[in-house]
């Protein structure tokens, strides 16, 4: 299995580093949103099989050939005189540290997850106390706020859309459908569930700047299929101007995104990037079909290579 962790240590490198910078700084995601939105999971999620895969194909190496028979000479090895007797240092710290690195990734997405939902759950509560149902727009709070605000509490039966009677002053009819629909496509699409998951890779590896970079384009991704959802029921100039409006109107203090919260308001060089992508074509259906192609690859390659360790030799 010595070919197999080599292997997957070298997949887990490359898509720690160049794979997600060279995506972050390619202009194609621009034209299909929902594309490189799938890739970046594949990435994410590749690379933590890659990750935890080396460690435990290189740990169980001197227990059996493949991980089913390298995991039964593990557990005779520990019920026996001598559990470690096979194995060098090297072999037991990958173990152990596949194990911490696996308790990790789990412990911080449970945290993220619970503690996004306590803030998505608390917010709930304040703003039904302090708005009003929107008549003729069901599941929509008013807020009685002269600031343009308008954000979206996701959930899985009682999604929120909530808008000020600022914004309500400041944008004209296609503007403010153009809000609405976007926000509601936040919370129809679950985008909320796809960012925890980033959120909780960068919780785990704070450290590590291509967790952040990951978190925030996959953020602005995300706005951008918002964006597509309403440009079904507005045209373009219209939503341009809404993007315009809501990202210039509303305090800086405003301009960020809380933790299960969707909020329109971006800041400045965000919302110009998504006013300039209306313009470009969609990117044609072949490229798009490669893309997914070389997603679903990039999550069977180590998939396999965990599973059936001995490809990898025959590979080489």
């Amino acid at each position: 299995m010595i070919s197999a962790s080599i292997a997957l240590a070298g997949l887990a490198v490359v898509l720690a580093w160049p794979a997600p910078i060279l995506l972050s700084h390619a202009a194609w995601p621009d034209r299909a949103p929902a594309t490189a939105l799938v890739l970046w999971q594949a990435i994410a999620l590749a690379g933590g099989l890659s990750m935890l895969g080396a460690l435990i194909t290189f740990g169980l190496a001197p227990f059996g050939q493949d991980l089913v028979g390298g995991g039964i000479g593990l557990a005779a090895g520990l019920l026996g005189d001598q559990p470690w007797s096979p194995a060098g240092p090297w072999h037991v710290l990958a173990l152990t540290g596949a194990v911490l690195l696996g308790g990790h990734l789990l412990l911080n997405l449970l945290v993220t997850v619970v503690r996004t939902e306590g803030e998505r759950r608390r917010h709930a509560q304040l703003v039904r106390l302090l708005s009003t149902p929107l008549p003729d727009a069901p599941g929509t709070r008013l807020l009685d706020d002269p600031a343009p605000v308008a954000y979206c509490l996701p959930g899985a039966f009682t999604p929120m859309t909530v808008l000020s009677a600022g914004l309500l002053s400041l944008l004209g009819e296609d503007e403010l459908e153009a809000v609405i629909e976007h926000e509601r496509a936040h919370a129809t699409q679950r985008h909320d569930i796809v960012l925890v998951l980033f959120r909780a890779w960068r919780a785990s590896l704070p450290w590590f700047p291509i967790a952040h970079r990951a978190q925030h384009e996959v953020g602005l991704l995300v706005e951008m299929l918002a964006d597509d959802r309403a440009r079904h029921s507005v045209d373009d100039r219209s939503l341009a101007r809404a993007i315009a409006l809501v990202s210039t109107g509303c305090p800086p203090a405003a301009q960020h995104r809380v933790d299960g919260i969707w909020s329109a308001a971006a800041p400045a060089e965000e919302a110009r990037h998504r006013i300039l992508r209306l313009e470009a074509a969609p990117l044609p259906p072949g490229p798009r079909a490669a893309v997914v192609g070389a997603a679903a690859a990039l999550v069977t390659v180590p998939t396999v290579l965990l599973l059936a360790p001995g490809l990898a030799d025959l590979l080489g």
